[in-house]
């Protein structure tokens, strides 16, 4: 069921929402009213990963 128009739709599109604590969900939404919807980032690239540049975060380059 399309999670802004309440309608039932065979081919639905799909977005998977994270949470901080607890297991995601899934929100799900028709093809018309999908592209009113921002994309959601994927929560590994907002806070960039363990290296950045080659090296460990807060390692002096030399």
């Amino acid at each position: 069921m399309c999670v802004r128009c309440d309608r039932i739709t065979d081919a639905p599109v799909v977005a998977e929402v994270h949470q901080n604590s607890g297991p995601g969900f899934h929100v799900y939404a028709c093809r018309e009213c999908a592209p009113g919807f921002p994309p959601v980032p994927d929560v590994l690239e907002l806070f960039g990963g363990p290296y950045e540049g080659g090296r460990e975060r807060g390692e002096r380059e030399e």
